[in-house]
């Protein structure tokens, strides 16, 4: 425990100490509302049947049959500018907007019609080659100084396809080809150094859509990164890593919160706070890592592994259930934890002097433990839903 509070660094100890948190408090609060402000508007666009919809459900966890998915077809199923929020993640909003070149929306007005500006970043997507009117689009994109990034979707089909026509079959060089082509065709358009995302919808983890996840997570201001790092589904254990880590660094800031409350000199005040804030935060992590009734049930629909088949492998009792003070006393060593700091909070509130900031320091040690430790047993959850979601596919 001793390495933990070194890596904090003086500067949350000593402040707890000197009884400087009300100070410390208003600090996080702000950060947390600041993050929770800052919504993230996705906007993914291109020609009518180039596959939009259905990245638009793929990178929400979303499949076609969810009554929350975009609607699919073979036909154009996009009339007008539609958003959709991240169903674990509201703030994230993916907007699926009409092909570009349709008679109601006309390429020469399509940015005005569409209103470019709302948006935060683009995807472009296109089915095979991308034409005239994506190169447009990107141009008008790149004039209001925003990030857009090209997709080419429906990666699985063009392999399948080539793999039942070709006799000596090679997955690696066919990706090679379909990239090389959609580059030289932009390159032919006026792009120096266009950069293609090979993805298909289907299987997120394969191909390039953990490039295009770090791509994004690197280029995106941070709050806004952040905010997209976690409503990403988990497609692979890497991604899992990333939304862990971006969790843990909030840890200190919750616990900071817990500290201010202990400091009201008010018996039970603060163990009622502290496992409050705790059942909040640990069932946020449950909804971001997907370990959620709904979610599981979205990722077995999505992948074909029963429900049943996902839940025998996850061992914590926070998963696939409402998070509640009991359930979390539930977990054994937590349960120690907690009773041990819980009671020593209580007894050093009664000391004079040194009573309350004793008692501040004790529920800050409290609820930054009980936090990483359920963040801790959650991540293993995820990552054993992951690799029990893919099997052999795995990597």
């Amino acid at each position: 425990m001793g390495n933990m509070f070194d890596r904090e660094g003086r500067q949350i100890s000593e402040p707890l100490l000197n009884e400087e948190y009300v100070s410390v408090e208003a600090e996080s609060q702000e950060y947390l509302d600041m993050e929770e402000n800052h919504p993230l508007n996705i906007a993914v666009t291109g020609e009518h049947g180039s596959g939009k919809s259905t990245f638009v459900n793929a990178i929400r966890g979303v499949d076609h049959n969810d009554e929350r998915a975009a609607p699919t077809g073979s036909v154009e199923t996009t009339e007008d500018v539609r958003s959709y929020p991240h169903p674990n993640y509201p703030k994230v909003i993916f907007w699926d907007l009409p092909g570009v070149g349709t008679s109601n929306y006309p390429a020469s007005e399509y940015v005005k019609k569409v209103g470019f500006e709302r948006f935060d970043f683009f995807i472009i997507v296109s089915a095979d080659r991308f034409r005239e009117n994506d190169v447009k689009l990107a141009k008008e994109i790149q004039k209001m100084g925003k990030k857009f990034y090209f997709v080419r979707s429906k990666i699985d089909n063009n392999v399948r396809d080539k793999d039942r026509k070709q006799r000596e079959f090679s997955a690696e060089r066919i990706l090679t080809q379909i990239r090389n082509n959609c580059v030289q065709g932009l390159q032919d358009q006026g792009f120096r150094s266009p950069q293609v995302f090979l993805v298909s919808s289907f299987d997120l983890h394969l191909f390039d859509f953990p490039l295009l996840e770090e791509t994004l997570e690197r280029e995106l201001p941070d709050l806004r990164r952040e905010a997209f790092q976690l409503a990403m589904p988990n497609t692979s254990l890497e991604v899992i890593d990333r939304k862990k880590e971006a969790f843990q660094s909030k840890v200190k800031y919750v616990a900071l919160l817990s500290a201010a409350v202990a400091g009201v000199p008010v018996p039970g005040l603060s163990i009622a706070a502290d496992l409050g804030m705790l059942v909040g935060v640990v069932t946020l992590y449950v909804f971001r890592f997907g370990l959620n009734i709904a979610s599981l049930k979205r990722v077995s629909r999505y992948t074909g592994v029963p429900y049943e088949e996902l839940v025998t492998v996850i061992a914590s009792p926070l998963t696939a259930k409402k998070v509640t003070p009991d359930l979390l006393l539930k977990m054994s060593l937590l349960c120690i934890i907690i009773a041990a700091l819980m009671a020593a909070e209580e007894v050093t509130r009664l000391i004079p002097m040194v009573g309350i900031p004793a008692s501040v320091l004790l529920s800050f040690t409290f609820t930054y433990i009980a936090l990483s430790f359920s963040l801790n047993r959650l991540t293993e959850d995820a990552q054993r839903v992951f690799k029990k979601a893919l099997g052999s596919n795995v990597t």
